[in-house]
C-alpha cells in the first residue's frame, strides 16, 4: 500500500463522521456562529500548533484562449479573437525570475481548453522543462483536471501515460481548478464544453495514484442547491478517503459581475430562502463563512482548508481563521482570473503575516505541501 492510499483509508469509517443528512442539518438549523464554534474546535484538533501558514506563488495564466466558454469566466478568449494571447516561454521565465526574486517558491500556472493545433503537449512538456532545468527550486503546481482531460482527450493518450509524461517533465502537483460544483445538473448549466464530475474526479485519481498531490476546490453561490453543495463535500471526500491525495480544499463564492452568468435572475437575499438551482443566489461573507465551517465539520480527512481572502477581502480572510481555515492561501503576486470580473484584493507577505498576527496567531510559510519553510 503506498503512503497516499494509506492516508486516505486511515480516515474512513471515522467515528463521529457526519452523513449528508446531518451536514444539511446543520446548515438550516446551526446559527453561524454556532457552525463557526464547531469548526474551530474541528480545526484545532487537526492543526493546535501555535501558528497559521501561507505560501508565496505567482499565479501564471499561459493563456486565455479557450473553447469551454463557461458562462461564470470573464477571461477566456475564444479561438480567432484577438485578445486571445498565449504567453511563450521567455515571458513565463521573466515572470518566474520576478517570484524568485521576493522569495517565492511556487509557480501556479493554468490557462484556458487550448485547441490542439494551438498548443500540443510538446509545448506543454517543453515548458515543464524550460522551468525546471533554469529554476530547479521552482515548484511547479499546474495544469488543471479539465487541461489534462482536454489534453487526455485530444492526444488519445492513456490518462495514466500522460500524467506519467508531465510528472517526468517536470509537473509536481495539481490544482483542483475547474469543480466548480462537482454535479452534472450544474454543469451542464454553467460549463457544457468542459469535462464532467466524475471525469475531473478521474484524473485526481489518477494523479493520485502515480503520487502526485493535488488540491481540492469548490466554486458555489450561483446555480446550485444546498444539497448539491454537500454532495460536491461527499465527493471530494470519498476519494480522499479512497487516495488521500488532497493536500488542501479551497472554497469561494462566484464573482459575479461582467460574467453572462452574472446576468441570471438572482433570488432575493432578504427572504432567507435556500438556493434553489434555478437562480443566482449569491453567496454572501455570511453564506462564505457558514459554508466553510460546514466543509470543515464535513471534510474531517483533508487537514488544510484555505482562506479566499483573494474574492471576500482580508478581513473576511482572518475571520476565516476562526471558521475551519488553518491557512491563507497564497501571496499570489499575479492573479487574472477573479480580478477580470472586477474583484482585486491583493496582500503582500507582510500585510498576510500581519493579518494572521493579529488573529492571534504566529505565522509561517509553507511548500506547497505544507511542510513550514520558516
Amino acid at each position: 500500500m503506498s503512503g497516499l492510499e494509506a492516508t486516505g483509508k486511515s480516515s474512513a469509517n471515522r467515528p463521529g463522521r457526519i452523513s449528508r443528512e446531518q451536514a444539511l442539518q446543520l446548515y438550516r438549523e446551526q446559527s453561524i456562529h454556532e457552525l463557526g464554534r464547531m469548526a474551530f474546535e474541528a480545526c484545532q484538533q487537526l492543526h493546535p500548533e501555535p501558528y497559521r501558514t501561507y505560501a508565496v506563488d505567482r499565479n501564471i495564466n499561459y493563456s486565455n484562449i479557450c473553447t469551454s466558454y463557461c458562462t461564470f469566466c470573464n477571461f477566456k478568449a475564444p479561438p480567432g479573437d484577438p485578445a486571445g494571447y498565449v504567453l511563450t516561454y521567455e515571458q513565463i521565465g521573466r515572470k518566474i525570475e520576478e517570484l524568485a526574486a521576493i522569495g517565492g517558491t511556487q509557480t501556479l500556472m493554468q490557462g484556458g481548453i487550448v485547441p490542439i493545433e494551438t498548443l500540443g503537449l510538446d509545448w506543454y512538456l517543453g515548458l515543464l522543462r524550460h522551468i525546471r532545468t533554469h529554476w530547479p527550486t521552482i515548484h511547479i503546481h499546474a495544469f488543471s483536471p479539465p487541461e489534462i482531460w482536454s489534453l487526455h482527450g485530444k492526444t488519445g493518450l492513456p490518462l495514466k501515460d500522460l500524467l506519467l509524461r508531465l510528472q517526468e517533465a517536470g509537473l509536481a502537483t495539481i490544482p483542483g481548478g475547474g469543480a466548480e460544483i462537482l454535479v452534472d445538473r450544474v454543469r451542464r448549466k454553467i460549463s457544457p464544453q468542459k469535462c464532467t464530475a466524475d471525469q475531473w474526479l478521474e484524473v485526481m485519481r489518477t494523479a493520485h495514484a502515480i503520487g502526485m498531490r493535488t488540491t481540492a476546490t469548490m466554486m458555489f453561490g450561483h446555480l446550485e442547491t444546498v444539497c448539491e453543495r454537500i454532495e460536491h463535500f461527499d465527493r471530494i471526500r470519498q476519494l480522499q478517503d479512497e487516495t488521500g491525495g488532497f493536500t488542501a480544499f479551497i472554497l469561494w463564492p462566484f464573482q459575479p459581475d461582467s460574467t453572462p452568468l452574472g446576468r441570471v435572475p438572482r433570488s432575493d437575499p432578504s427572504s432567507g430562502s435556500e438556493p434553489d438551482g434555478e437562480r443566482l443566489h449569491l453567496a454572501s461573507a455570511h453564506e462564505y463563512l457558514k459554508m466553510l465551517a460546514l466543509a470543515r465539520l464535513y471534510l474531517d480527512n483533508v487537514s488544510n482548508l484555505q482562506a479566499s481572502w483573494v474574492t471576500m477581502g482580508s478581513k473576511i480572510g482572518q475571520l476565516a481563521l476562526f471558521y475551519g481555515a488553518n491557512d491563507m492561501g497564497s501571496v499570489m503576486m499575479e492573479e487574472n482570473v477573479v480580478s477580470s470580473t472586477g474583484v482585486t484584493y491583493r496582500l503582500d507577505e507582510a500585510m498576510i503575516r500581519r493579518v494572521i498576527a493579529e488573529a492571534g496567531w504566529q505565522s509561517a510559510k509553507r511548500d506547497c505541501y505544507y511542510n513550514i519553510m520558516e
